[in-house]
């Protein structure tokens, strides 16, 4: 049974605020399940009341499976993220600044789930207390509004300063990852996250790169979680890897796949960052490689794993449908090599018990098996004297 969902924010009870956007680019291509489930999720958001999964499909009269489906979709458009504990149950509902389709360059993927870390100082939600049978929720607000318009308004002559003296790289670098040359506005926030949070270039570098793998290219996400570090006291670069480890759900289902019960250190991410970006290969291929190896070895599990997944690419594997192949063609080549060792085995059977064609009792040896030389040398003699 899967626990209640709380949803907040600062918007007053007696109103719910739906973007223009979500009604001229997003509605009209959902289902009409689909919409209901997100308007009732913006009703209660700005309400700052719980719901769960059952409340909305008693409310609307579909199956969970039904509300589930919706929510998977509206994370798949960007407009929500969800966040599941280590049983895979939801447990928070983050409701995302909407931002025209149009204007996106790149888009979430199919499946991904994003565990932001983004965290508000916010009045808590007051919550009845849930049975012990149910699993407890956390809740993830929206970020109030006015946090992020404290925000110093910037000159023209001021980011035109920046963009040409002490910034020029650290733009250059977000132009490359976020694949577009940069607004007035995106460089106002680059401004202030290295000017008034006192970001170093290589926190802020750090930065950009999450946000990009997490596919968060709206530059307002990518200011809340620098306030959010700011605020938690995070200055270093292996202060901010730690933090987003730890909201990492792939990471930590991966790590305790493997037996490791640990924080990931720099390493293992790397090698775990290998499977999932340089070598492409899915959660359900990972986990696949994570059981062979918990079954195949005690120590060493994280460079084991790493050689089969090493394999599985260089072989192209993609589905367990590939791997059931190279197991049917491992086993095939293992049976034949067993087949060739027992005909060795049985040749040397037979030498050994005297049954070969080869007699090793025979006193001759290959200077003797040659038939011996029976030209008369006298006679061959006088033939060549008489010429």
């Amino acid at each position: 049974m899967m626990g209640r969902v709380s949803i907040s924010s600062g918007y007053g009870e007696d109103s719910t605020n739906v973007s223009n956007i979500f009604i001229d680019e997003y509605m009209s291509e959902a289902n009409d399940a689909q919409i209901k489930i997100y308007l009732f999720l913006l009703r209660m958001m700005s309400a700052n009341l719980p719901t769960s999964v059952s409340a909305l499909a008693d409310k609307f009269n579909h199956t969970e499976k039904d509300v589930l489906r919706a929510l998977k979709y509206w994370e798949n458009k960007g407009l929500i993220s969800l966040e599941y504990d280590g049983a895979q149950h939801l447990t928070g509902i983050h409701m995302e600044d909407i931002t025209s389709a149009n204007a996106r360059k790149y888009g979430r993927r199919r499946g991904d789930t994003v565990i932001t870390p983004v965290t508000a100082p916010a009045p808590q939600v007051v919550q009845p207390p849930m049975p012990a049978t149910s699993a407890s929720v956390t809740a993830i607000p929206t970020r109030n509004v006015t946090e992020v318009a404290s925000r110093p308004s910037y000159s023209a002559a001021q980011l035109r300063a920046f963009k040409q003296a002490e910034g020029a790289k650290l733009l250059a670098i977000a132009e490359q990852y976020f694949g577009r040359p940069l607004s007035s506005s995106e460089m106002s926030i680059v401004y202030y996250i290295r000017d008034e949070l006192k970001f170093s270039d290589e926190l802020l570098d750090y930065l950009m790169q999450y946000c990009v793998d997490n596919h968060k290219t709206d530059f307002r996400y990518m200011e809340k979680v620098a306030i959010n570090w700011n605020q938690n006291g995070i200055v270093t670069l292996e202060q901010a890897r730690t933090e987003t480890y730890k909201y990492d759900s792939d990471i930590i289902t991966i790590m305790k796949a493997l037996g490791m019960e640990n924080n990931p250190t720099d390493k293992e991410t790397s090698f775990i960052n290998r499977w999932r970006n340089e070598l492409g290969f899915s959660m359900e291929i990972i986990l696949e490689a994570c059981d062979r190896t918990v079954l195949a070895v005690q120590k060493n599990r994280l460079k084991y794993c790493d050689g089969i997944l090493q394999n599985w690419h260089k072989n192209k594997v993609v589905t367990r449908e590939d791997i059931a192949g190279l197991d049917a063609t491992h086993s095939a080549d293992l049976a034949k090599k067993t087949r060739t060792r027992a005909s060795v085995s049985s040749i040397d059977s037979k030498l050994r018990s005297g049954e070969s064609s080869i007699r090793l009792g025979d006193n001759r040896n290959r200077f003797n098996q040659f038939e011996h030389n029976t030209v008369d040398m006298d006679e061959l003699e006088k033939l060549l004297l008489d010429n």
